[in-house]
């Protein structure tokens, strides 16, 4: 029995000592080089206080540069980092749902004219909410200049400014700063309408732009 068991377990003996060197291999060390307390500090080990400071990997077998890691952040760093983040993610959210509006835009018409019509609908009422919005400017303006005109009037003859005149004229500028406002996001609105228009008359035509045909290749057409 034992004659027939040597060369069995001798096999696996030299199975064993030939197992891949990879998995007998200890980990590969390295050098780390970070600034502590004003100076430059290396080893081949990176203590505790090191592990959130900004440092730089070396191979110790080649000396070469192998990883640059920078320092953790603070608590401030991290919220400022994930706001704009979230910043950054609502603003590609709002791109692409004007994106969408845009195609489904120009899905929805026949024909480019029917776009373009559909926009200068919109153009006219932003044109004519734009002159409303002049026109009562200019009438509080004047009946503003009015009312000051009556209280400089009263002040130079030495009498005292009404209360109901003074109220009136807190409300009448009050009013006027708010219109004023509001004309100038009128005025927003009506440039970038225009952007609008542009892009949806670039997807119309991505959209109903022919398809070039497929080409079929044409087998043999030998000489």
């Amino acid at each position: 029995m034992s004659k027939l068991h040597a060369p069995l377990a001798f096999a696996l003996c030299a199975a064993l000592l030939a197992a891949p060197a990879s998995a007998q291999q200890a980990p590969k060390k390295k050098l780390y080089c970070w600034n502590e307390g004003g100076r430059k500090v290396c080893g081949d080990a990176l203590p505790a206080s090191a592990t959130d400071a900004a440092r730089t990997e070396f191979s110790t077998k080649s000396g070469l540069a192998t990883r640059q890691v920078g320092r953790a952040l603070t608590e401030e760093e991290r919220a400022a980092a994930a706001a704009q983040a979230e910043l950054a993610g609502q603003a590609q959210f709002e791109e692409a749902a004007r994106r969408m509006r845009e195609r489904a835009m120009a899905e929805s018409y026949a024909t480019e004219a029917d776009l373009r019509r559909a926009f200068n609908e919109r153009i006219a009422l932003l044109d004519d909410t734009i002159k409303a919005a002049q026109l009562s400017i200019g009438g509080l303006r004047q009946s503003l200049i009015s009312l000051l005109r009556q209280a400089g009037e009263a002040e130079l003859a030495g009498k005292p400014v009404p209360a109901n005149l003074t109220g009136t004229i807190r409300t009448q500028h009050s009013e006027l700063m708010r219109q004023q406002a509001m004309l100038v996001s009128h005025h927003k609105d009506r440039s970038e309408i225009d952007t609008e228009l542009a892009h949806a008359l670039q997807t119309y035509r991505e959209l109903k732009a022919p398809k070039a045909p497929a080409v079929t290749p044409v087998e043999g057409g030998g000489t």
